[in-house]
């Protein structure tokens, strides 16, 4: 039997790896992979992901050899995919479920209709709650609306390599979704970074 020590890198990136990468945060952590941290350390348990089911669940107790759990419906409940769609006569351009989007699928400007990029939407339902028009829906996946590709960013350039991939489309999706996701992350690291520069510059200046 394979065993690890408790929240090393390899186990997190293996649980990390086996999670549906929704960021929608059901799972009370804030994303996969804090989640994946979370159980790799024995902080939360397997069963506590609604958009990976069963499915999910299995794969967890299987990896960490543990005995499978239900899911915990504190978490709420297992449904197919959906994606947000955007009533584009109805949306006011405010931008607020851009900021929300954890994987940058809406594009739009300040007061200008935004859309959703229905390939890179997770369905986390996370624009929901700032739309103050209630504009945005969820609408069930059709069968076979995957894309069948991987995508592989560096996060030093912003650039991205789409790659042909034989894995299946749910995983190479949720491959895709964690790079967008981890890219927004160090994006708002940088413009952090960036503010905090500016003030010192402005600070120096004005003295």
């Amino acid at each position: 039997m394979i065993t690890f020590k408790p929240a090393t890198p390899k186990l997190v990136n293996m649980i990390d790896a086996i999670l549906p990468q929704t960021q929608c945060g059901q799972c009370h952590y804030a994303g996969c992979k804090p989640y994946a941290e979370a159980i790799a350390s024995g902080e939360a348990g397997i069963n506590q992901c609604p958009p990976g089911g069963e499915a999910g669940i299995r794969a967890l107790a299987t990896l960490m050899h543990v005995e499978y759990k239900p899911l915990n419906t504190e978490h709420g409940s297992h449904q197919p995919k959906r994606l947000a769609v955007i009533d584009e006569a109805v949306c006011i351009g405010c931008t607020l479920c851009i900021q929300a989007c954890p994987v940058d699928a809406i594009l739009g400007a300040a007061q200008q209709m935004h859309t959703v990029i229905a390939q890179e939407c997770t369905g986390c339902e996370l624009c929901l709650p700032p739309c103050p028009v209630d504009c945005i829906s969820m609408q069930a996946v059709l069968p076979g609306s995957h894309v069948d590709a991987g995508c592989v960013l560096d996060l030093a350039t912003g650039h991205s390599t789409i790659l042909l991939s034989r894995i299946s489309p749910e995983k190479t999706a949720a491959a895709m979704a964690r790079s967008r996701y981890e890219f927004k992350l160090f994006r708002a690291r940088r413009e952090l970074q960036e503010r905090k520069l500016r003030s010192l510059k402005h600070k120096k200046l004005s003295k």
